[in-house]
């Protein structure tokens, strides 16, 4: 774990380097995000959160520092939108967009809206960013190398029917961190374990080399999006990959890229238990004479199995059962769902000591003694452990030199979508 804070620490300061940027796996892109939530924001603003199949439009009233009231709706993207044309996507999303709008008498309002775009994103202004590339089983065509708030100014104006003025794009990990900081001014590091894992982080300015006047800024912070999925993509993380990493690899829409996410992440975790239990039943080591014509078709493992299973309490097995049996094998020796536990808490528990080395990675990059984690995403929200298991892998890196909280970040998304708006809209 710590050759991999080491690997890590190496990689983000050539991502935050002019020099070396082009090669580096983490990239370190800067936010433009330099004034963090005081937590006397006021008022009403829009937020766009686009980050994987669902895609939500929301209303939040800042009322206090204690009320905050969001009123949204989630709106599903289908398959052929996300592998369509760009165009057709973003004409949806103007569409929900305008939709919603009416529902809620906003046509005209001309509220500043924060667009959560969830992608790897190189940004020019708080209100431009380039899709790098799509990940998480995006591929809609047109849309990389773009500007995508111009793709979402361009939709809206081909509607004619609606007036809102977008203030800032930023993705999920950005939001989180917001979303934390305004209740908790020590909130230095967003982070995402969900279907994708990204973390951001508040660097110093001075260091931020891509940020035009880094130098002479007169704010002395800058949020950074590390987009450290990539990370080992270059190999350095290959002493701990096993062949079932390379085997999902392998089989991915994105051979090679987001190597780090793979062994982290709610979109890899259900498959690389599956592979393990295919070897395994076909070396006739478990679920003896059992054959599951389902379990051999990818992605049918779920990663919500894995949460399903680890909730047994110790020595029961039901949620495991239920699941073997939802995939076809009916059984109820204890040995085998034992032992297919056993392979789930292991691919959960290497996902929580790698999160934990990113962690700690920022932690003593930034050199704080105090701070709390804003975190969200569905693996750490719900699987029963996850917390403990990074709680515990923290504490052995840092080994009490740090006191730290990690926070579940409520709907950073979205919350922080519209706080970056509010903070924009200060200036």
């Amino acid at each position: 774990m710590e050759e991999i804070v080491l690997r890590m620490t190496r990689e983000i300061s050539m991502g935050l380097a002019k020099e070396t940027h082009p090669r580096a796996t983490i990239k370190c892109f800067t936010t433009y995000v330099q004034d963090l939530p005081s937590g006397r924001e006021r008022g009403r603003y829009l937020a766009l959160d686009l980050g994987g199949t669902n895609f939500r439009v929301l209303l939040v009233t800042l009322e206090s520092e204690s009320s905050v009231n969001i009123d949204g709706k989630t709106y599903s993207i289908s398959k052929e939108l996300m592998e369509g044309s760009g165009v057709k996507l973003f004409d949806f999303i103007a569409q929900c967009l305008s939709d919603f709008c009416k529902e809620h008498k906003l046509e005209n309002a001309n509220l500043p809206l924060g667009f959560t775009f969830s992608f790897p994103c190189k940004q020019q202004s708080i209100d431009n960013g380039t899709l790098v590339a799509w990940t998480k089983g995006f591929k809609a065509d047109g849309v990389v190398n773009k500007n995508v708030v111009e793709l979402l100014r361009e939709a809206i104006t081909r509607r004619g029917d609606l007036k809102v003025q977008i203030v800032a794009i930023l993705n999920d990990t950005t939001g989180t961190l917001m979303s934390c900081a305004f209740h908790r001014q020590n909130c230095k590091i967003g982070m995402i374990v969900g279907t994708g894992s990204n973390a951001c982080y508040v660097e110093k300015t001075s260091n931020v080399e891509m940020f035009p006047g880094y130098q002479n800024s007169s704010k002395p912070h800058m949020i950074i999006n590390c987009e450290w999925g990539a990370f080992g993509d270059n190999g350095v993380l290959d002493f701990v990959r096993t062949r079932y990493d390379v085997e999902v690899d392998s089989h991915s829409i994105n051979p090679k890229k987001q190597i780090f996410e793979k062994c982290i992440s709610g979109m890899y975790m259900g498959e690389l238990v599956r592979h393990i239990l295919v070897e395994l039943m076909d070396k006739d080591m478990i679920f003896k004479g059992v054959k599951s014509q389902t379990l051999q078709e990818r992605g049918r493992f779920e990663t919500r199995f894995i949460t399903e299973i680890e909730s047994d309490d110790p020595g029961k097995y039901r949620n495991a059962a239920m699941v073997m049996d939802n995939l076809g094998i009916r059984t109820s020796n204890e040995k085998d769902l034992m032992c297919l536990r056993y392979i789930c808490e292991t691919i959960s528990t290497r996902s929580a000591k790698l999160a934990a080395c990113g962690l700690v990675c920022l932690i003593r990059k930034m050199n704080v003694k105090d701070l709390s984690v804003g975190i969200d995403g569905s693996v750490y929200r719900f699987h029963p452990h996850y917390h403990r298991l990074l709680m515990q892998n923290m504490n052995l890196l840092l080994n009490g030199t740090v006191r730290y909280e990690l926070v579940l970040s409520e709907d950073g998304s979205g919350r922080g979508a519209a706080l970056i708006a509010a903070v924009c809209a200060k200036d």
